[in-house]
């Protein structure tokens, strides 16, 4: 992981501002990977990404907790958003087609430690967290073509 900053998002539409910004200039090919403890706010960030890529703010996003991936397509791209929270193994997330979807589809993915050495080494790598008084950071590691979305001006 490159260098890394701290973003404060101090409600949901700061995740849903950050969200959006990032999935206006998300390409076939990026994977987001959302790592964090339960209830840091991965799905809610992955929810706005998803409804701002399919311009449809009311657009029902479940979770992929249990079915372990959801797919999109915005008509430009193919969105998946791939929860690994129950797997036990690296090769379990190749038998869901994420090696192939890394490479032809947008990915978020929830619990990307799970990928071991499959995770892209171009990922933008997400933690999110949420303090004891519920004020919630992301931490994030850009890499040169994120980084004009995400820096401080971008705040």
């Amino acid at each position: 992981m490159s260098e890394s900053l701290t973003l404060n998002l101090p409600d949901e539409a700061a995740t849903r501002d950050l969200a959006a910004r990032l999935a206006g200039a998300a390409r076939p090919g990026d994977v987001l990977l959302l790592s964090g403890p339960v209830g840091a706010g991965k799905t809610a960030f992955a929810r706005a990404f998803i409804r701002a890529r399919l311009r449809s703010p009311g657009t029902e996003v479940p979770s992929p907790t249990f079915t372990l991936v959801q797919t999109y397509d915005d008509g430009k791209a193919e969105i998946w958003h791939a929860d690994l929270y129950r797997l036990s193994h690296p090769d379990e997330a190749l038998e869901l087609g994420l090696g192939d979807a890394f490479e032809t589809a947008i990915c978020l993915v929830e619990w990307p430690d799970r990928l071991g050495s499959l995770a892209p080494e171009d990922a933008l790598h997400l933690h999110l967290s949420a303090d004891a008084d519920g004020v919630h950071r992301v931490r994030v590691a850009p890499g040169a073509r994120w980084a004009p979305l995400i820096g401080p001006e971008a705040a």
